[in-house]
């Protein structure tokens, strides 16, 4: 066959392009797939113990049993779908929850209120087991400004106990300090806090860091500032126990600053950059972006549409980087007026009141993050993780068999379709795919069972790649 391109120009073209391709794969790796909590809960430091953890679980679930009598009381505190078809009586709700116990798995997903009986039992078993999924010691907002004595005996006491946390295997799978902001007026305390804190909790552990510790620093507005604390890290890796590499960072965006600098650009990309390697994750701050903007205290929450204007260019700036992304948090407690052990009736119908009311504001807060692809936020007291766990359980829950019937015929798509050098040509798609079961496998939203409605295997899943997944599957076929 004639061609008009002589193969060394070819070669030469293909070969410069290669290398530009490369580069680009470099800065966009893709998802990172290694598993992402739903939730971080910041808690001052001054409060946080080695059993804070299973101290928040507790309180957690007793907040659930006070306030929900059975799973029509919780789907319909929170607006579950299909809640308005649930009986009121409490007889007919007995005789409901016989009948869907009595069912086996499948008729029982076909049952008007599947949805609301498994949420509300998969969220008390979470409760019970795993509530705590990541926690924040902070000392910037939980905190305040206290005195350089007070903050330094706080420091040696936070690292103390999660040193001992570490000991006796309390603390939650994923666990970080958030330090002062490198402003003007607040580095020198951000730097003697972190200093503090790691130097101690080194020397008590020889070295040893939580798994999957990091270091939130909090109303990042310029490069500088991260390569400030990646500074700050080599320092203290090269002065204590610690190797090289093992401090790991996220950042919050607070300002309106982080979204469009100076310069009039996204700078958030600048901001990876500047961390070498070591940044993690990003979080949203609502009240201090909110505020930012001049949007008045009445309005300021995660619905506000400046919100959205900031999640979306979190989203293009970050997104194939493999830097999770993190929602802020509801800033209204479900927690009730009255308090005691002597309340009337009346007192613990409003309290109760209370607390489904803000439930359903946080839930349609969470429900809104997850439909913008938003995985994870803020909570900022164990009485929210009831909502947290509903949301994010019947987000998944409802599409389950919907993403099953995508990805396997997906998967058994690409099974077969030609691939180039090893790599199947929309493996982003599948892997998109993919991550909707590796999400809600790790949340607790679907089990294993669940998953295999997909038609891949355990082993598949677990590899969490799709390429793998392809890989294998060819193999298979031409053996």
């Amino acid at each position: 066959m004639k061609k008009s391109i002589p193969e060394n120009l070819n070669k030469k073209v293909l070969a410069e392009l290669g290398v530009a391709n490369k580069r680009f794969q470099e800065i966009y790796p893709g998802d990172r797939i290694a598993r992402q909590p739903v939730h971080t809960v910041y808690g001052g430091a001054d409060l946080f113990r080695y059993n804070t953890a299973e101290k928040m679980s507790n309180m957690a679930l007793e907040v659930m049993r006070e306030n929900v009598n059975n799973f029509v009381e919780f789907a319909q505190a929170i607006g579950l779908p299909g809640c308005e078809l649930l009986p009121q009586d409490n007889i007919a709700i007995k005789e409901l929850e016989n009948e869907l116990e009595s069912l086996n798995k499948e008729n029982r997903k076909e049952h008007f209120a599947w949805l609301p009986y498994i949420v509300y039992y998969k969220v008390l078993d979470k409760l019970k087991n795993d509530a705590v999924e990541d926690f924040r010691i902070d000392f910037e907002d939980g905190f305040g400004n206290r005195s350089w004595e007070e903050e330094d005996r706080i420091a040696l006491q936070a690292a103390e106990e999660c040193a001992r946390g570490i000991k006796e295997g309390t603390l939650p799978p994923f666990i970080g300090i958030r330090i002062k902001p490198f402003t003007e007026d607040l580095k020198e305390r951000g730097v003697r806090t972190l200093d503090i804190f790691i130097t101690k909790l080194s020397a008590l552990t020889k070295g040893h860091l939580p798994n999957n510790f990091v270091v939130m620093l909090p109303k990042v507005s310029i490069p500088e500032q991260i390569t400030a604390l990646v500074e700050i890290f080599e320092i203290l890796e090269d002065n204590t126990e610690l190797s090289a590499g093992d401090l790991k960072l996220e950042m919050m965006v607070e300002t309106t600053q982080a979204i469009i600098n100076a310069d009039g650009i996204n700078p958030l990309r600048d901001f990876v950059k500047a961390s070498m390697g070591r940044m993690k994750s990003t979080a949203f701050g609502t009240y201090d972006y909110t505020a930012s903007n001049n949007i008045t205290a009445r309005y300021q929450d995660m619905g506000h549409p400046v919100c959205d204007f900031a999640h979306h260019f979190m989203k293009v700036a970050l997104g194939g980087t493999g830097i999770w992304l993190s929602d802020g948090a509801t800033n209204i407690m479900p927690i009730g007026p009255h308090s005691g052990n002597n309340l009337s009736e009346q007192e613990k119908a409003e309290n109760k009141r209370v607390v489904h009311q803000n439930w359903k504001k946080a839930y349609l807060h969470t429900r809104h993050s997850l439909w913008k692809g938003i995985y994870q936020g803020w909570d900022l007291h164990p009485t929210q993780l009831p909502m947290r766990y509903a949301a994010v359980y019947s987000f998944f829950l409802e599409s389950l068999e919907d993403a099953a019937k995508r990805l396997k015929a997906f998967v058994e798509k690409a099974a077969r379709a030609t691939l180039t050098d090893d790599v199947f040509d929309d493996a982003a798609t599948g892997q998109g795919l993919l991550n909707f079961f590796l999400r809600g496998l790790n949340s607790g939203a679907i089990s294993e069972e669940d998953a295999l409605l997909s038609g891949l295997t355990m082993d598949e899943l677990r590899s969490r790649s799709f390429l793998k997944i392809m890989e294998g599957r060819r193999k298979a076929m031409e053996q």
